[in-house]
């Protein structure tokens, strides 16, 4: 149990210095901080030392801010996913939160923005993870009740999966389904997926509520195998 929490707390760590770089970004380009043109310097020793480009990306449209942002995607276009939290925003500023996706062009142009509860799914309380696949299918991950965006208890037991326009594709699982680490067909507030084209199976990092990793055929949500459980 020491080593499950001082593997996590690792985790987390790591997570948190690569979601403050993303912040300094986009906080740059949403609240206006003057541009400027950086570029990767070279160490002595050929490690290139990275500076920040507030420039990227520009200012969203319609005024939009982003709430706390959980993940960032780059698919076979080289474009770039962002996945944030928009409940995150503050209080003043909720009713200008972006939608909860969030593409942008290599170049950092505004592409698009969708995300959000509707019709024939249940859209996780509490935002986590974003993948696109080589088919351009886009999976969001959630890990309500986790992380305290006060958002109520409900468990986020869901995986969806969505067009790169934002068409809802499919569910797998659903609100407070989980059975825990033995169940073959609910994940339980997962972190994140990763599809491996070869196979067309997804893995899933199912380790905020349980604790594996879990392999489901891409296509049909259908369990293989799970390792890390038991």
């Amino acid at each position: 149990m020491a080593a499950h929490r001082s593997e996590r707390g690792d985790m987390k760590r790591t997570r948190l210095v690569v979601l403050a770089g993303l912040v300094l970004v986009v906080g740059a380009a949403v609240f206006g901080v003057p541009q400027s043109r950086t570029s990767a310097q070279t160490a002595p020793k050929g490690v290139p030392q990275y500076e920040l480009d507030p420039s990227w990306p520009p200012k969203l449209p319609n005024n939009w801010i982003i709430g706390v942002p959980t993940w960032v995607a780059v698919d076979r276009h080289d474009h770039v996913w962002v996945l944030h939290r928009p409940r995150t925003a503050a209080p003043e500023q909720r009713a200008n939160a972006a939608p909860a996706v969030i593409e942008f062009d290599p170049k950092g142009k505004f592409l698009q923005a969708w995300g959000g509860p509707g019709p024939g799914f249940d859209w996780p309380d509490t935002e986590h993870g974003i993948f696109v696949d080589g088919k351009d299918r886009v999976w969001i991950t959630g890990i309500n009740p986790r992380a305290g965006a006060d958002v109520g208890t409900r468990n986020d037991d869901m995986l969806l999966k969505f067009t790169k326009a934002g068409k809802f594709l499919q569910q797998i699982g659903g609100r407070d389904v989980s059975g825990g680490n033995k169940d073959t067909k609910n994940p339980h507030q997962s972190a994140e997926v990763f599809v491996y084209a070869k196979t067309n199976e997804a893995f899933v990092a199912d380790g905020y509520g349980n604790r594996r990793v879990w392999v489901i055929d891409a296509d049909s949500g259908a369990h293989k195998r799970m390792w890390g459980a038991f």
